[in-house]
């Protein structure tokens, strides 16, 4: 079971969040769930994940960035107008408002304070971000992440600022979302500070799981092999599965687990086990 919460961010923005194993909050370690481009907390395998690893003796935050397109309908994008008006940096400082939130008992008291983020795709880059302003994270696991923000080429960067906004296709939705030039001012004007995957994941010296799917055609594994060459290799785990794509044949609505995606949460539950228990 979850208990929702709504945490207002200093910019006034709401964010929408579950709560799995409350009752365990005092004593456990708290992991905190990251989606990714065109993900929402409650899209497919997010809410197997907070009941697993509540199940499993951790206190988990599930939540939606609030310009993720989800507004209070929890399972539709009707808020695209948000969604276009989205950066990096929005979505680094809001993660970093629920990492503090958390830490000042906002959910209710803890003794512990352990964090570990669990970040999937462009989830995992604002998880090994925050790690550059938020030194209260103790591990974080990358599942299908990106190793480059700038995913666009010079003649789609012409159209995009020519027209003002650049069209992405949800396939799943059918919904044709825009992206204003916010998020490619953003990406451009702090590749070298804020948003330098390189730096982020070179200076994170602590533990780290890189898990990808070999199959992946959304984000190509060789952004994962990217991102265990800048990692520290004494504290760093290179997790590959074998046949499985983006999403790890997880769908939504859920229909189920696999044996591949068991294996993941597994391996998951493991890392975290060792380096926050």
């Amino acid at each position: 079971m979850s208990k929702d919460f709504i945490l207002k961010t200093t910019l006034g923005n709401e964010l929408h969040i579950s709560a799995f194993g409350l009752n365990k909050i005092a004593g456990s370690p708290c992991i905190i769930l990251v989606h990714g481009f065109k993900g929402f907390k409650d899209w497919g395998f997010w809410p197997v994940l907070g009941q697993f690893f509540a199940d499993n003796n951790y206190f988990v935050l599930s939540f939606n960035f609030s310009h993720n397109g989800i507004g209070n309908n929890l399972t539709e994008f009707t808020e695209l107008d948000k969604f276009a008006q989205n950066t990096f940096t929005l979505e680094i400082s809001e993660l970093n408002e629920l990492i503090n939130a958390y830490s000042n008992n906002y959910f209710g008291h803890t003794d512990n304070k352990k964090i570990g983020l669990l970040g999937h795709s462009r989830g995992g880059a604002v998880s090994i971000l925050s790690s550059l302003v938020n030194k209260n994270i103790n591990a974080i696991a990358l599942w299908s992440s990106v190793a480059q923000l700038d995913r666009y080429s010079a003649r789609q960067k012409e159209k995009w600022r020519k027209e003002g906004v650049f069209e992405v296709f949800n396939s799943r939705t059918k919904q044709a979302m825009r992206l204003n030039t916010s998020l490619l001012n953003d990406i451009e004007k702090n590749k070298n500070s804020s948003l330098n995957m390189e730096k982020a994941v070179s200076e994170f010296k602590k533990p780290l799981l890189i898990a990808h799917g070999d199959q992946d055609l959304t984000v190509k594994i060789k952004e994962a092999e990217l991102l265990y060459s800048w990692a520290d290799k004494s504290q760093t785990e290179f997790f590959k599965i074998h046949g499985s794509g983006h999403t790890f044949d997880m769908h939504h609505p859920d229909i189920g687990s696999n044996i591949m995606f068991d294996s993941l949460m597994n391996k998951t539950l493991q890392f975290f086990n060792n380096y926050l228990s």
